[in-house]
């Protein structure tokens, strides 16, 4: 009988492993997006790039769960918020303010999107995306 493998138990402790990692990937993003929206309090980039790895190499593992929405949801809102980051760029050598504005507005959004997944984590639910 010792021989029978619990598959439930393995599940189980699969899942939380999955959602440790998201946990860290979260709070990670979570320090980048509030440093991108207070003035001076950027920690730049390293631990947003260190978060995207994190996910991009633990995403096959999820698959099938109801956490893998939670890493295409983190990949794709870093994914979109620097090609709004890079489009918006000349804004900044033409006019500061403009800049700033929309700099100000991506980083608010990715803020967003990273609390809306981390309350949807904390609820054990996937996250739905339009995007």
């Amino acid at each position: 009988m010792s021989d029978i493998i619990d598959v439930q138990a393995i599940d189980s402790e699969k899942a939380q492993a999955l959602k440790t990692v998201g946990w860290v990937s979260y709070l990670l993003h979570l320090v980048v997006a509030v440093g991108a929206v207070i003035p001076g309090a950027q920690p730049g980039a390293v631990l947003l790039i260190v978060a995207l790895v994190i996910d991009l190499v633990k995403k096959s593992e999820a698959e099938g769960t109801w956490q893998a929405s939670h890493f295409s949801w983190r990949i794709r809102s870093v994914v979109w918020a620097g090609i709004l980051y890079v489009l918006t760029a000349p804004l900044w050598f033409l006019f500061i303010l403009p800049g700033w504005i929309a700099w100000g507005l991506i980083s608010l959004w990715f803020l967003y999107r990273i609390v809306r997944g981390m309350v949807a984590m904390n609820a054990s639910q996937a996250v739905e995306s339009a995007v």
